[in-house]
């Protein structure tokens, strides 16, 4: 299933992947790492809260220890951000609530595949700015250490899910449509004008 989810939605990947190039600029700050999170924490507190409720998911995977939200928030208090304009930050409001097992691993993928990378950005911003990074990392190390065996549970959860073609079909039309909802959140220029002026 993760090769076919790779497959499939491969076309989705190219702007997924662009929507990090703001952390990879030469003239990339903190300032901007922490735009980026307030937009990433609209999207991923609410597709948690989602998942948490999804019928026999928690039987199949260890929600608590994928949830990141958490971490995000933890960092953009290091980066000087307030906990009430945390608690404010505009959320997805297109997150749906998940029927089962898998419409939530689809939009799961999504969030689990962008992990792989978090030890090449985190590598990369700390060269940036160290002083910063220090206390402000807590959700691209999250993974840290246990990556490459998370990742393969959730792919060994995507196969005993996916056995039957039609709920393969789902999870893979499920991922399509969380890649979308998530590019139109992160280019959302009011996210952006919100984000600013909570910090």
């Amino acid at each position: 299933m993760i090769e076919r989810l790779n497959d499939e939605t491969r076309p989705h990947h190219a702007e997924a992947d662009s929507d990090l190039d703001v952390l990879f600029r030469r003239e990339t700050s903190a300032t901007d790492y922490m735009l980026y999170l307030m937009r990433l924490y609209g999207f991923e507190a609410p597709l948690e809260s989602a998942l948490m409720t999804t019928p026999t998911l928690d039987l199949m995977l260890n929600l608590r220890e994928r949830s990141r939200s958490s971490l995000i928030a933890k960092d953009l208090m290091a980066l000087g951000l307030r906990p009430v304009a945390v608690a404010e930050l505009p959320m997805c409001l297109t997150i749906p609530s998940f029927r089962g097992a898998a419409e939530a691993l689809g939009w799961m993928y999504v969030c689990e595949r962008a992990t792989l990378a978090h030890s090449v950005i985190r590598h990369h911003l700390l060269t940036r700015f160290p002083i910063e990074m220090q206390n402000a990392a807590n959700y691209l190390q999250a993974y840290a250490g246990t990556a490459g065996g998370l990742w393969r549970k959730f792919g060994t959860t995507l196969d005993h899910v996916g056995r039957h073609p039609a709920i393969a079909d789902r999870v893979i039309a499920s991922a399509h449509d969380a890649f979308r909802a998530q590019r139109r959140w992160l280019q959302n220029e009011q996210i952006s004008t919100s984000a600013r002026a909570a910090g």
